[in-house]
Order: structure tokens, then sequence, then C-alpha cells
């Protein structure tokens, strides 16, 4: 990628030197902490992301939404994290074997809590919503893009009305996403919290 940044590859590397690097942002931004990699990864020590909780706490004009794949260590680490309300919590469930990860979820004390669901690969039969006030659909996108099915997603929004849990449909993905799109039903689901 010519970037500096990247010098290791997708070796886990932190770079503590960006940690404070909100504080600076004066204009109130909606941020995706660690887009490209998980703060919960074994390889990132506590201190460091308990820092990067910290930078959070002290920047309440932004909005920071945390992914993880690892809920276990989140759940470890869950007391110790100062979960002011500009936190949003979540996890990827991809398919009905991730499912679990959304009980680890609901146990977290984030204001905030949601699940993205994308790539959806399969029907998920058996999640439960309650106590989850967001969830993102979307198919995989690339060309090795995996199939989604439509009454999987609709399965989602109704199983969101039920709960009443903000429903967002991100895209239908495929090799080109822009051609497919991101309508369900003819419209479109842009819906965030109201918390």
């Amino acid at each position: 990628m010519h970037n500096p940044r990247y010098k290791n590859g997708f070796d886990v590397t932190v770079h503590e030197d960006l940690i404070e690097e909100p504080k600076q942002w004066k204009k109130p931004l909606k941020i995706f902490v660690n887009s490209m990699s998980d703060i919960f990864h074994d390889d990132v020590p506590d201190e460091i992301i308990l820092r990067i909780f910290k930078t959070m706490n002290e920047c309440p004009q932004h909005q920071f939404q945390v992914l993880t794949k690892r809920p276990e260590r989140l759940a470890t680490l869950n007391s110790m994290i100062n979960w002011t309300n500009n936190i949003w919590m979540g996890v990827t469930v991809e398919n009905n074997k991730y499912i679990n990860r959304v009980d680890f979820l609901r146990e977290c004390d984030a204001y905030i809590k949601f699940i993205s669901a994308e790539p959806l690969l399969s029907e998920l039969t058996d999640i439960n919503l309650q106590n989850i006030d967001w969830i993102i659909v979307g198919g995989e996108s690339g060309p090795s893009a995996r199939y989604i099915d439509e009454k999987w997603v609709l399965d989602l929004l109704d199983k969101a009305r039920t709960s009443n849990t903000a429903f967002f449909f991100k895209q239908w993905g495929g090799i080109n996403k822009k051609k497919t799109g991101r309508l369900l039903d003819g419209r479109t689901y842009d819906e965030y919290p109201n918390k």
C-alpha cells in the first residue's frame, strides 16, 4: 500500500502516536475506531486498549464506533472501561457460528450496542436482538463475493422491528456493488439508534 504505517503488512502494529489524535479534531465526527483491525486482538496490550478508551472519554464531541470479533476480551476488560455515551460498541456476526458474540455484547456497559451482520453469509436463525440498539446488514463485495439471500435480510428486518432495533441496510454487494445497490423492498433503510 506504499504507506509506512503498513510496513508490517497486516501484523498487529500499535501506532501510539495516533492514540490521542482525535483530541486535535474540533469538528464533531463519527469515527470508526481501527477500521482495518481489532483493538481487542490478543496482541494489543490492555494498557493500550484502555488508553484508546481514555481518549474517547476525553473527546465527547465525537461519536466513536468500535467493532470486534473478540467479545471474550471485551468481557474481560468491560469493568475497566469508562463507557461514556459517545462510545458505541459492536460485534461482527456473519453467520450462525458467531451468534454467541451477541451475548457478550449485551453484557457490556456500552451506551449503544450494535451488530454488524456484514458480510451476511447465512440466515441468522437464532439471533436475539433484545437490548441491541442497532443492526447493520450487508452483502460481501469484490470479485470473490459470497452469496446473500434477500430472505435472510428480510428476516433480520422483521427481528429488528420486533425488538425495536434500528436497521441499516448497507449494500447487496457482489462483484459490482454500485450496480446491485442498496434498495430493499424498493427503499433504503438508513436507521440509527435514537437514544
